[in-house]
């Protein structure tokens, strides 16, 4: 397990180092630069901003400071918000995207397994094709349609639900349950097809020809096998949720660092983008790693090499 560690922790170093330096460049690439968009900006002004940030010197000399300063854990300031650091604002913002979308995981994974479980229970009964439609239309309706319904349904219509903010502990209901229709679906079609895998499955026939109950045999041998596959989809997705969702949160007015991500891009505030790619990047890796040690608790059989 040791040396297991040791060599994820080194892969996850190069990673990150190889996901900064194709950002760095890449997004130095693009036309365009961060006071291009100041109101009634002088040449002299954005000179001497430029040089307030370290923006005229030579592109490299402006990667080896970024990198000096990301290995002392330092991203810089903000470009935009002039006197906050990036630190500061990922801090300040993650914990909003964090809330919604641990939420929004934890009802994907309630409501996405058993449906799943079920379909492939009740495979070709009226059960499982119903199940097998609402997956399909839930995966292929975008997000800013199913928050547009939510919205239109449960606050204009209903006024149950505030629609706006984090205010209360309802507002949180309806931005959970819009960024939990995706993967909710994408589970239940997963579950589906791994648990009708096991159910055929040598095993689960002799367990069956044992006298073992349908309850006990899917319960504690066809769905323990069939969740890895879900366990993959996992690690990627907690990160995804937990980083926000733009449109989510854009259309329900959230403070969270999706929409701090793209409007740093728009605005081309490179630290920003710095910060959050690289953010994003060690969270997805260190979410992968978690999901290896699930494998192993699931499945003791698997060895971590």
């Amino acid at each position: 397990m040791l040396k297991y560690a040791i060599k994820r922790i080194v892969t996850a170093i190069i990673t990150a180092f190889l996901v900064a330096t194709l950002t760095f460049f890449i997004m130095n690439m693009v036309p365009g630069g961060p006071f291009l968009s100041e109101k009634a900006v002088t040449p002299q002004a954005q000179a001497a901003m430029e040089a307030k940030y370290g923006l005229d010197k030579p592109l490299s000399t402006q990667y080896v400071t970024y990198m000096k300063g990301i290995a002392h854990g330092d991203f810089g300031l903000s470009l935009k918000k002039r006197g906050r650091t990036v630190s500061q604002i990922i801090g300040t913002k993650f914990p909003v995207s964090a809330r919604i979308g641990g939420l929004a995981l934890l009802v994907a994974v309630m409501c996405g397994v058993p449906l799943g479980a079920i379909a492939a229970f009740k495979r070709g009964k009226t059960i499982d094709n119903v199940l097998v439609v609402l997956s399909t239309a839930g995966i292929a309706i975008p997000s800013f349609l199913s928050s547009t319904l939510l919205m239109y349904i449960f606050s204009t219509k209903m006024n149950l639900l505030p629609s706006l903010g984090l205010n209360s502990a309802s507002s949180y209901i309806m931005p959970v349950m819009a960024l939990a229709l995706y993967p909710t679906f994408y589970i239940a079609r997963l579950m589906r097809s791994s648990m009708l895998d096991v159910m055929g499955q040598d095993y689960m026939r002799t367990a069956r020809a044992k006298g073992v109950s349908t309850f006990k045999a899917i319960f504690k041998h066809a769905l323990r096998n069939a969740i890895l596959p879900v366990i993959t989809y996992l690690g990627p997705l907690l990160a995804s949720l937990m980083t926000g969702s733009f449109i989510i949160e854009k259309i329900f007015n959230i403070p969270g660092l999706g929409s701090e991500f793209v409007g740093a891009i728009t605005s081309r505030d490179y630290p920003m983008i710095m910060g959050t790619t690289i953010f994003l990047a060690v969270f997805i890796i260190i979410m992968n790693v978690i999901v290896d040690i699930a494998y192993k608790i699931v499945d003791p059989r698997i060895n971590l090499k």
